[in-house]
Order: C-alpha cells, then structure tokens, then sequence
C-alpha cells in the first residue's frame, strides 16, 4: 500500500475516533439543566410591610362660614399657632349687631317695668297693713259704742236719762258700724290690688324671660358672624383673603371653608397598604417612616389605625362605592402615629412608612426566588413510554392540586422537596419544614425553576453572569 493511502486512512480513523468520542460526551451530557444554587442557613429575619403615603395630622379641621357675607376681618395668618376658642375672623355683622341691641333695650324696658312693679306691690302690702290696723280700730269702736248704747238703753228704760242721750249714743254706734264696714270695704280693695300687683310681677317676669331668651337667640345669631377656634393648633390653610364673601353650607365651594386648624401634638403617618400584606398589620406595630422633604432622617413610630374598607388604588373611593372594575388594585388606610415629630414637619409632605410586622431568630431561611409551585402530577414520576395511568375524577382533581416547595440538589438531581414557610423578609423566607440546614436548593435562573422537572439532572454553575452589553 501506498504511503498516500497509508496517511489518508490514518486521517480518517483520527476524524472518527474524535467524532465517537465527542458524540459519546454530547450523549452523557443529555438532559442535564444548568442551575443556581444557594445553601438553606439559619439567620434572623423581621417581616417588613412597605408602602408610602402623607403626612396628616392626628385631627384637623376646616373652618367653615357660619353666615354669608363679607369677610371684615381675618385675626391670624398662616402657619400661625391659636388657641381653642380664639378669635379667628369676623363676617359683615351690622344687622344681627343692631338686633342684638334693640333687644338689650327691650330687655332693660322689661326689667325696668318689673321693678316698677315690685315697688307697687310693695305699697300695696303697706296699704293692706294700715286697712287692716284701721279694720281693727273701726271694730274696737263699734264695741265701746255698743257698749255705751246698751248702758244708756238700760238707762233709759229705769227713765235715769233723757230720750236724747240715748239717741246719741245709738247715733255714735251707727256712725262707727258704718265706719267699719267702710275699713272692711278698703281692706279688701287693698288684697284685690295686692293679687293684681302679684298677676303683674308675674307677667312681667315672664315677659323678662321671653325678652332674654330672645336676647340670647340674637345673640346667638350675632356670634356665628365670628369664627372661633374649637382646638389648639396650627393655621394650615388660609384660602380666603379680608374683603371676599363667605358662603355658608356648600361644601364644593372654596368660600364655604376660611381656614383650616390642625392639632399638631400629635402627627401621623397616613398611608395605603396592598391588600396582600394588610392581613399582616396590627395595632401597635412598630414602624420607621422616611419624609421625602427630610432627607437622612428616619423617625419612629406605632400603628393606631388600621382601615376596614378597601380602597381602589386608582381613585382612592371605596370599592363597595367606586364604579370602577372590582378586579382593579386596592388598598387599605393605615394611621402611624410619629413619635417625637420636629416642628420642621408640615401635613401633605410625601412619606414612605416600613411596618415590621414579625421577627423570628435564629431560623432556617431560603432565598425568596427558590420558592416555586408545582401540580401533583407534575411530581409523579413515570418511565419512558410507559401509558398514562388512568384516573377517576377524584383523582384527576387531587393530581391538579399545587403543592408549594423547592428544589434540593441530591446527586447531581434536582428534587422537589415540600415546604411550610414562615414570615418572610426583603430578600429570604423562613422555613419551618422539608429542608435541613446546609441544603444545597436552586436558585436560579427564573426560567429554570419555574420549568425545571423533579428529577431533573442538574449541573451547578454558580459563577456570576456577565454584565449585558449596553446598546
């Protein structure tokens, strides 16, 4: 043979030794799914609820015009501190003014007319006083005169006196009987005038009522042409300026509201939490809340307040009032109350609030991405072209059932471990049970743990993915 051949058959059995050499590792390698992994360790974890909001004021409120009118008067600026019952502004008051004057006038008329009255009651009862002493002394003389008469009658028939006598006596007796009842006559002329004088003070006190009660109606009506603070506070919002009018009772109309009072003592935080983590908020949680308006600072705080009405996340209405779909986001309000505020702090600053709704120490942990989903019958394993097995309806039901686990790293397999999880933190998961400390789980990539196969062999390749080129 030729040394030619010799060499181009040489060539050839080289091309099909590496060509069987590279098929064999192409074959081996069949299968095998590249993946991330990370260890189960144990480690502290605190559950935190994020969301943002405003800053708001424990209680605030709008002052509103109690009369319409021109605005005369306004007492303090914005940003001004006042106190409850302070003056705040004043409404045009010339009418309700001069009413609640012609009134006090009736009112002193009214006063006046009764202490003439208790002076004529007052003479009345003296007059019924000396009636009555000049009945007593009219009786005292008809009993001496009759005495006198009955002595001079018995006289008279032992013929000791004259006809004459007699009869002057007799005359004495009738002049002081007529006497008495004349006394008698005034004395109850004086009681009829007492009891008028009593019917006239009791009309006149009654008259005094009315007359101040009416007083205090247009007085009452006079004091809600000012407007008064009904707490301490801060002036927040001042909208109206001295000059412009004030309507009363339309509450979409700016010139309904003049100002509006806060209680600054107490600040809040109001903010909306996602419907997937209210379930985790309670009272008295601690939170840290960060105002955009006051950079490097996080202050402290505690939840007061929880909401019971969801919210629609694009409107802020109640879902069982919006008109919006019911599958759209919601939230729900949540009040945190700020421990020692600065006097920096003003409402409506932008905040962000990070509730820690659970701490758990020294526990076993996942990363968050290895926790995956998958169907019993994803599970179930089958030989290669064996039938599928077939299932009542029962169990058709129960091997469609989601079973929540991760995938542990067993022998170059991957295999899906059940697993009970606890509070979770920014980045890691507590696990309660189905993997051990030290575990190698996947990780990575998503595409991988969200298809890869129980069983599956794995290749583990850890090393960090190169930057995407910028375009």
């Amino acid at each position: 043979m030729k040394t030619k051949w010799k060499v181009i058959i040489g060539v050839v059995a080289f091309c099909l030794l590496v060509g069987g050499v590279f098929a064999s590792v192409r074959l081996s390698h069949r299968g095998v799914v590249t993946v991330q992994t990370a260890k189960v360790t144990r480690q502290d974890l605190t559950s935190i609820v994020t969301a943002s909001g405003e800053i708001k004021p424990k209680n605030y409120i709008d002052i509103g015009a109690n009369a319409m009118g021109e605005l005369t008067r306004i007492e303090v600026k914005e940003g001004d501190r006042v106190r409850k019952g302070q003056l705040l502004a004043s409404v045009e008051n010339t009418q309700p003014a001069d009413d609640v004057e012609a009134q006090k006038a009736a009112l002193n008329s009214a006063e006046s007319d009764a202490a003439a009255n208790v002076a004529a009651y007052k003479s009345a009862q003296d007059n019924l006083v000396t009636m009555q002493a000049g009945v007593d002394r009219a009786k005292s003389d008809v009993e001496h005169a009759k005495q006198d008469y009955d002595r001079y009658n018995e006289l008279f028939k032992q013929k000791l006196i004259a006809k004459q006598d007699l009869e002057s006596k007799k005359a004495t007796y009738d002049s002081d009987v007529a006497t008495l009842n004349e006394s008698q006559a005034k004395l109850a002329q004086a009681r009829s005038q007492i009891a008028q004088a009593e019917a006239t003070n009791l009309s006149t006190q009654r008259r005094i009522a009315q007359q101040r009660a009416q007083l205090a109606r247009y007085s009452d009506v006079l004091k809600k042409y000012n407007s008064y603070s009904p707490l301490d506070g801060v002036v927040t919002n001042l909208p109206m300026k001295t000059g412009e009018t004030v309507v009363p009772g339309l509450q979409s109309s700016t010139a309904s509201t003049i100002m509006t009072i806060a209680d600054m003592s107490v600040i809040t935080a109001e903010i909306r939490v996602d419907e997937t983590d209210i379930v985790n908020v309670k009272l008295g949680q601690l939170a840290e809340v960060d105002i955009d308006a006051i950079p490097n600072q996080t202050f402290h705080g505690h939840v007061t307040e929880i909401g019971n009405t969801a919210l629609v996340r694009s409107t802020g209405v109640a879902a069982s009032q919006s008109t919006t779909s019911s599958n759209e986001a919601k939230d729900f309000k949540v009040v945190i109350a700020i421990d020692n505020p600065p006097d920096t702090i003003r409402p409506g600053l932008s905040c962000t609030a990070r509730i820690t709704t659970a701490t758990a120490k020294n526990v076993l942990t996942i990363p968050i991405q290895a926790l995956t989903t998958r169907t019993k019958g994803d599970l179930q394993e089958t030989k290669p072209g064996a039938p599928a097995p077939k299932l009542t309806p029962a169990q058709q039901k129960i091997m469609k059932e989601d079973v929540t686990g991760v995938f542990v790293i067993s022998k170059g397999k991957a295999v899906f471990h059940k697993v009970e999880t606890g509070i979770t933190g920014a980045t890691d998961m507590q696990v309660l049970s189905g993997v051990a400390e030290g575990d190698e789980i996947i990780t990575g990539t998503f595409q991988v743990i969200r298809t890869i196969r129980n069983n599956a062999s794995v290749k583990v390749d850890n090393k960090p993915l190169a930057p995407k080129p910028a375009t």
